[in-house]
């Protein structure tokens, strides 16, 4: 038996007995639920098409899904990094300017290890929680929390 003094309401000390079971289910109780996959990560290839001087993301609404992220978040990431304004269309996101299927494959890329991929465990079973001002990158997987920077 372990014991553990703790301070009750009118300000005396309560002495209270745990065993070490009981503790140790209480841990893992409290742990993240098991990862969601054990597979390897792969984004799936953007479908890319240029037609005058925009560039339509097909599949961009399936990829973001995969990357369990708001299409809004990841968009933004895309605008910014390439400069230029757009939108979105019933799941195609739309650029203003002719960029590459290769382009985009590598951007996506960049925003999986910044946004994605737990940097504790390497897995991608992460959410974003935004707290205050803040967003943290939650890993479902080991339980690890990380600042994220603003996109």
């Amino acid at each position: 038996m372990l014991t553990k003094k703790i301070s009750g309401s009118a300000g005396d000390e309560v002495v209270e007995e745990r065993s070490y079971l009981s503790m140790l289910e209480d841990a893992y109780a409290r742990l993240p639920p098991k990862p969601k996959t054990s597979k390897r990560f792969e984004l799936p290839k953007p479908i890319v098409q240029v037609m005058g001087t925009r560039t339509f993301f097909q599949n961009f609404r399936d990829v973001c899904q995969y990357m369990n992220r708001e299409p809004n978040h990841v968009f933004k990431f895309l605008l910014n990094e390439l400069g230029t304004a757009g939108h979105i269309s019933d799941g195609t996101a739309i650029f203003q300017g002719k960029f590459s299927e290769e382009q985009m494959e590598r951007l996506l890329k960049h925003y999986v290890d910044d946004f994605v991929v737990c940097p504790v465990c390497r897995r991608p079973d992460t959410r974003i929680e935004k707290q205050g001002r803040f967003n943290f990158l939650i890993c479902e997987a080991c339980g690890a929390r990380s600042s994220l920077r603003n996109v």
